[in-house]
C-alpha cells in the first residue's frame, strides 16, 4: 500500500506544478491542504480527476484542499512529509496573488474573499494540525466521564482508578498547554520562529501571570474569574494576536541584526519587547472578548428559557452546512477553544453534529424514492456512502448525493435542526469537537444531568435528525425527479438547446465560429487527448469506448463531475440513446455505461479544448 500512495503522491506533485512549487502540506480529518508558491502551473482538472480525490476546494490564494476522505488524508500527508515537504508555510508572493485575482476575474467563477472570511480561514489553518490531539484528549475525557458515571466507586477499585487517571492525564496534557500549541502553530502560520510562539502561548497559562496581576492590582483574590488579568486570560484568541505581534517584531529585528549574533539576540529581544504589551494589554483585552463570547453562548445554548435553547439549536444545525459551503465555518474552532478553556466543555458542537445526521436521513429518503422509480445507480451510490454517514463522515453523502441534487442538501439541514433542538434543550455538551454521528457518542458526556444522560439525549437527537430529515426530503423531493426517463428527457433537452451542431461520425472534431473541421482518426490518435490542437475556445467532440470492467460507476462519475467544474464550459455525454450533463454524477450513472459502451463527449465553451483534453486523459486512465 505504501508504494501505491507513493505513486499517487507523485501524481499530486506533478499536477501541483512540481515539488519546487509546493510550500507546505498539512491535513485535517478528510483533506490534504497544500500551499503552493505559484498557481499558474497547477492543473486543477487533473487534480480533481486523480484517483482517491473526492473533491477539490480552491477558495483562497495559493491554497488547495484535496478531499480524499478519513484515514487517507493522514497517509497522504505523511507521504508528503517523508518526501521532505513541511507543514510550515510561507506567504504567497505578490505575483501568485496577482495571478489568483486575474484567474478569478477571467473565469468569473469565484467571489472575492472578504477580510472576515480570510481571517476565519486563518483560524482554521492554525487549529487544523491540532485536531488529532484535540480529538484524542476529548475522547479520553469522555471515557473518563463515563467511568465516573457508571462506576461511582471507581477510586476504590484499582483497575478502574488506574484507567481513569491515565485517561485524565492524556486529557490534561493537551488542555493545560492548549495555548502553547496554538502559539506554536500561529508562529508557523505567520512566519515567526515556532518555539517563540509556543513560549508566548505557554506564558499565558502559567501561575506567574496571576502574581504579576496581584503586584499591579489587577487581580481579584475574592473572585479570580472577575480579575482584569489572571492566568489563562484571553486564551487562544490572545495568543494568536500576540504571536502576530511577535512575528512582526521578530522580522523587524532580524532585518537589522548582524548575522553573527542573530541567533542569540533576536529571540531574546523579540520576547522581551513582546511580553510586556502581551501580558498587560492583549491578554486583558481579549479576556473581555472571550468573556463576551461565553456570555453570548451562555444566554443562547445555556439559557434558562427552553424556547431560546430550542431556537438556537435549530438554527445552528440548519445553517451549519450552508456555512461550510460558504467557507465560513473555520472560525468556529476558535469558539470551541474558548468554550473549552472557560467552561471545560463545548455547548455548540453537539447541535452542529446533527448536520451530518440530517445528511443520512435525507439520503435514506432519496434511496426509498430511487427504489420506487427504478433508479438503481443512485441507490448504489447512497448504499455505499451511508455506512460512513452513520459514523459521522459526511463527505461521501454530501459530494455524491445531496449536494449534486441541490435541494436535498438544504432539506437535510432543515431536518437536522430538530435533532439539534433536542440536544440543545437538554443542555448537553461535548469534551471536544471532531467525532460526530455514532462515533460522537463517546465525547457527548458533558451536561447538567451527568454523562449517561447526555449520551442518551445525544442518541435521541441523532434519531430525531434522521427521521425529520427523511420526512422533509421525502415530501420536498418528488419521485419523478429521480426517474431515469425524466433525467434523460431533461438532459437531452438541455443538450439539444446547447448544441445546435450536426452529428459527425469522426473520432474527434473541433467547431469554431460556426465552421466545422473534422479531424481524422489518425490525427486524433496521434495526440493523447486529441484536444491539444483545438482552438482556445469553441466546441469539441470525441468518442471513447469504456474499457473498465465495472464501467462508469459511482466513483469515476463523481470524480469526472468534479473535474469538469474546474473549466468554463459545458460537457454533455451520450450513450445508449441518452444524453446527460457531465457535471452531475447521478446523471452520468444513469447512462448505464458498462464495459464496451461507446461514449460520445461534446464540450462547448471558452475552455472547450482544455476541458476535452482533461476529460479524455481522465477516461484513458480511469475507464
Amino acid at each position: 500500500m505504501a508504494s501505491d500512495y507513493e505513486k499517487k503522491v507523485d501524481r499530486f506533485i506533478e499536477y501541483l506544478g512540481g515539488g519546487e512549487n509546493i510550500r507546505a502540506v498539512t491535513n485535517c480529518m478528510t483533506r490534504v491542504r497544500v500551499r503552493v508558491g505559484d498557481e499558474s502551473p497547477v492543473d486543477e482538472g487533473k487534480l480533481r480527476g486523480a484517483e482517491d480525490v473526492l473533491g477539490l476546494v480552491h477558495d483562497r490564494p495559493c491554497t488547495y484542499e484535496i478531499v480524499v476522505g478519513p484515514g487517507k488524508s493522514r497517509k497522504y500527508a505523511e507521504r508528503f512529509r517523508q518526501m521532505g515537504f513541511k507543514a510550515s508555510a510561507v506567504t504567497p508572493n505578490a505575483k501568485a496573488d496577482a495571478d489568483w485575482k486575474k484567474k478569478k476575474e477571467d473565469l468569473n467563477a469565484r467571489r472575492k474573499e472578504s477580510r472576515i472570511k480570510s481571517a476565519l480561514k486563518l483560524l482554521g489553518d492554525i487549529f487544523v494540525p491540532l485536531i488529532p490531539g484535540i480529538i484524542a484528549a476529548g475522547l479520553c475525557a469522555g471515557f473518563a466521564a463515563l467511568i465516573r458515571e457508571i462506576v461511582p466507586d471507581y477510586e476504590d477499585i484499582k483497575i478502574w482508578s488506574l484507567i481513569h487517571n491515565l485517561l485524565a492525564l492524556i486529557h490534561v496534557s493537551f488542555m493545560t498547554y492548549l495555548t502553547a500549541w496554538a502559539g506554536y502553530r500561529a508562529a508557523e502560520r505567520f512566519g515567526a520562529t515556532p518555539i517563540l510562539g509556543g513560549m508566548l502561548g505557554m506564558i499565558t497559562s502559567l501561575e506567574g501571570i496571576s502574581e504579576i496581576a496581584s503586584i499591579l492590582g489587577l487581580y481579584d483574590a475574592q473572585n479570580p474569574l472577575n480579575s482584569i488579568l489572571r492566568e489563562g486570560k484571553g486564551g487562544v484568541l490572545a495568543v494568536i494576536v500576540g504571536v502576530f505581534l511577535l512575528s512582526a517584531v521578530e522580522k523587524k529585528i532580524r532585518s537589522k541584526m548582524p548575522e553573527s549574533v542573530d541567533v542569540i539576540f533576536t529571540p531574546l529581544l523579540t520576547l522581551l519587547i513582546c511580553v510586556v504589551p502581551y501580558v498587560l494589554i492583549i491578554m486583558p483585552v481579549f479576556g473581555f472578548v472571550s468573556s463576551g463570547i461565553i456570555w453570548v453562548f451562555s444566554h443562547l445554548c445555556l439559557s434558562s428559557s427552553l424556547a431560546v435553547r430550542v431556537i438556537a439549536g435549530y438554527l445552528s444545525a440548519a445553517l451549519f452546512l450552508p456555512l461550510v459551503a460558504a467557507g465560513m465555518h473555520h472560525g468556529l474552532v476558535a469558539l470551541y477553544s474558548v468554550q473549552l478553556e472557560e467552561l471545560g466543555y463545548i455547548t455548540l458542537y453537539p447541535a452542529l453534529a446533527m448536520a451530518g445526521a440530517g445528511q443520512v436521513g435525507a439520503s435514506i429518503a432519496l434511496w426509498v424514492k430511487a427504489k420506487r422509480v427504478g433508479n438503481h445507480a443512485l441507490r448504489s451510490v447512497i448504499a455505499g456512502a451511508l455506512p460512513a454517514g452513520f459514523l459521522g463522515i459526511g463527505e461521501p453523502l454530501i459530494y455524491g448525493v445531496t449536494l449534486p441534487l441541490g435541494r436535498p442538501f438544504l432539506t437535510a439541514g432543515l431536518g437536522a435542526g430538530f435533532g439539534a433542538a433536542v440536544v440543545m434543550a437538554a443542555e448537553i455538551g461535548s469534551t471536544t469537537w471532531g467525532p460526530s454521528g455514532i462515533l460522537g457518542v463517546f465525547v457527548m458526556t458533558e451536561g447538567s444531568k451527568g454523562a449517561l444522560h447526555s449520551v442518551i439525549v445525544y442518541v435521541i437527537g441523532l434519531v430525531v435528525a434522521y427521521i425529520c430529515s427523511f420526512i422533509i426530503t421525502y415530501v420536498a423531493y418528488k419521485e419523478e425527479e429521480l426517474c431515469p426517463d425524466a433525467l434523460e428527457a431533461r438532459s437531452s433537452e438541455s443538450a439539444e438547446k446547447d448544441r445546435h451542431v450536426p452529428e459527425i461520425s469522426g473520432s474527434f472534431r473541433t467547431i469554431r465560429h460556426g465552421e466545422a473541421m473534422l479531424l481524422g482518426t489518425a490525427a486524433a490518435e496521434a495526440s493523447v487527448s486529441g484536444a491539444d490542437a483545438a482552438p482556445e475556445s469553441g466546441q469539441t467532440e470525441f468518442r471513447y469506448i469504456v474499457k473498465d470492467e465495472t464501467g462508469l460507476h459511482a466513483r469515476p462519475a463523481g470524480r469526472l463531475a468534479q473535474l469538469i467544474k474546474a473549466y468554463d464550459c459545458r460537457v454533455t455525454i451520450s450513450a445508449n440513446g441518452k444524453s446527460v450533463s457531465a457535471d452531475s454524477p447521478i446523471e452520468l450513472m444513469e447512462l448505464g455505461a458498462s464495459k464496451g459502451t461507446q461514449l460520445r463527449i461534446f464540450v462547448e465553451g471558452a475552455d472547450a479544448a482544455q476541458a476535452a483534453s482533461a476529460v479524455r486523459d481522465f477516461m484513458e486512465k480511469t475507464l
